[in-house]
């Protein structure tokens, strides 16, 4: 299943890209297995993709939210200003 992801702030950074699309190798996937399986393909991004907030469909998911091929998908890590 292909999904696309939306990528903001320092996850963006680290990536290089504001977004990607990642073949997920099952379906249903939930929002917890889609941030396991980012962790494993992308090792320099895994400390931020762990602590990022899922939104499908422009809401916030729980880890056991499922995500559908037409989703749309972001990881929204916490972000901090002065």
């Amino acid at each position: 299943m292909q999904i696309s992801v939306r990528l903001f702030a320092g996850l963006a950074e680290v990536m290089g890209a504001s977004a990607l699309t990642f073949d997920a190798p099952e379906s249903p996937l939930t929002a917890r297995r889609l941030k396991e399986l980012l962790s494993a393909a992308y090792p320099d991004a895994a400390g931020q993709i762990s602590v990022s907030m899922v939104a499908v469909d422009k809401e916030y998911a729980s880890e056991g939210t499922e995500i559908g091929e037409d989703a749309e998908v972001a990881l929204i890590p916490p972000v901090s200003g002065g």
